[in-house]
C-alpha cells in the first residue's frame, strides 16, 4: 500500500499541514518537530509527489540548470552537485542545454521560465558571464545564481559562486617556473569564457613576477577541446624556438597537447612538461597523468543550487511573513595545484 502524507502525520504525531511545511522546507517549523517528521518520512519511505506539488500550488519546486559546454565530464559533475542539493531540499532539477550563440537564446529563456514554472536558475559559463543574458533573467523576475570566473563577478552581487581562475593559473605557472622553465606556451580556451582570460592573466602575472616577458608567439587562441589542444601543441612545437612547457587552459586541451607530443616522439616530461586545468577525468586517463589544478565542480554546483534554493525559499517565506536566509554556503573557490607526472625539470 502506498504511504501517504496522512501516514507520516500520524506517525510523527503532527498535523498534515505541519508535514507539508517540513517537506516544503518552510522555515516556520521548530527543529524538534522537523526532526520528528523527517524521521517518520525515512521510516515509512515516504516519497512526496513533487510534480503534483508544482501543479497544485503557486510555488515551484523545480530549478533549471542552464549550460552550453561540450565537456561531458563538466556537465555531469555540475548535474550531480545540483541534484544533491535539490534532493536534500525536496526539489527537482530541469536540465536545459542551450546554444549561447543562438540569436533566439533570450526567447528560449523566457519560454523556459514561463512554461516550466521554475523556482530558480543555475547559470554556468558562458551564460552566467554574458551581460545580455543576465539582463533577460533579471527582467523575468526569477531567482538565479551565476557560477562565474572571479573576474566576471560584481563586488556587490550576492548571487555568484566564484572560481578564482587567475590565482590558480598563477600557481600552475609558478610550478613550471620553479622547475626551471622559462619558455612556457599557453593554449587559450574559447574567448567567450571569462575563465580563459582569467587563466591567461594568472599565467602572465607569474611570468612578470619572475622577470620574464610574455611572448605573444607562445600564446595561441583556441577552444576548450581535445582537437584544439592537438593543433595548438603542434603549432608551438614546430616553431623555430619551441617552448619547454605548455600550459593548456583545461585538461581536455592538455590531453590533446600530450597526444600531439607523442606523435612527434617528444618525451613527457623529459623534453616537454604539460599542465592542464580543472582535474577532470582527462587528467587521470592520460599517460603520464597530468599535472593540473583541482576545480571541485561538484561542490561548486552544490553550493550554487543551495544558494538559489535559499533565495527561492526566502522569497516564499517572506510572502507568508517569515523570511529566512541559509548560511554557510561557500561563495568562492580557488582550484588547487595537483602535481603529477606530466611536469618536471626543464631540459638542459
Amino acid at each position: 500500500m502506498k504511504v501517504t502524507i496522512n501516514d507520516v502525520a500520524a506517525k510523527a504525531g503532527v498535523s498534515i499541514k505541519t508535514v507539508s511545511r517540513v517537506i516544503n522546507n518552510e522555515p516556520s517549523v521548530r527543529p524538534v518537530t522537523r526532526k520528528k517528521v523527517m524521521d517518520a518520512v525515512e521510516e515509512l519511505h515516504y516519497h512526496p509527489n513533487l510534480a503534483a506539488r508544482n501543479l497544485a500550488g503557486t510555488r515551484s519546486y523545480t530549478i533549471a540548470f542552464i549550460y552550453d559546454n561540450p565537456n561531458a565530464y563538466y556537465v555531469i559533475d555540475m548535474q550531480n552537485g545540483i541534484l544533491e542539493a535539490c534532493k536534500a531540499r525536496g526539489y527537482e532539477l530541469l536540465i536545459h542545454p542551450s546554444n549561447s550563440k543562438s540569436p533566439d537564446v533570450h526567447k528560449e529563456l523566457e519560454d523556459l521560465v514561463e512554461h516550466s514554472k521554475v523556482a530558480g536558475l543555475v547559470l554556468t559559463p558562458p551564460f552566467s558571464e554574458t551581460a545580455e543574458v543576465i539582463d533577460t533573467v533579471r527582467k523575468l523576475g526569477v531567482d538565479y545564481v551565476r557560477i562565474v570566473s572571479a573576474e566576471a563577478a560584481d563586488k556587490d552581487e550576492d548571487n555568484c559562486i566564484q572560481v578564482n581562475d587567475s590565482s590558480a593559473a598563477y600557481e600552475l605557472t609558478r610550478h613550471l617556473l620553479d622547475h626551471g622553465h622559462k619558455r612556457i606556451g599557453f593554449l587559450c580556451g574559447g574567448e567567450e569564457h571569462v575563465s580563459t582570460h582569467g587563466r591567461l592573466d594568472g599565467y602572465k602575472r607569474a611570468l612578470r613576477a619572475a622577470g620574464i616577458a610574455a611572448e605573444e608567439g607562445l600564446i595561441l587562441k583556441g577552444e576548450y577541446s581535445f582537437d584544439s589542444g592537438v593543433q595548438g601543441a603542434k603549432t608551438l612545437l614546430q616553431s623555430t624556438n619551441p617552448p619547454t612547457a605548455i600550459f593548456a587552459s583545461n585538461d581536455e586541451m592538455a590531453a590533446g597537447a600530450l597526444f600531439a607530443a607523442r606523435l612527434m616522439n617528444i618525451d613527457i616530461p623529459g623534453q616537454l612538461s604539460i599542465v592542464g586545468f580543472e582535474d577532470s577525468p582527462f587528467s587521470r586517463q592520460t599517460w603520464p597523468k597530468l599535472t593540473t589544478a583541482h576545480q571541485p565542480n561538484n561542490e561548486i554546483a552544490k553550493c550554487a543550487a543551495a544558494l538559489v534554493l535559499s533565495k527561492a525559499r526566502s522569497k516564499g517565506a517572506s510572502e507568508s511573513g517569515s523570511a529566512s536566509k541559509e548560511a554557510g554556503i561557500q561563495r568562492s573557490f580557488t582550484p588547487a595545484l595537483v602535481q603529477r607526472d606530466s611536469s618536471g625539470p626543464a631540459p638542459e
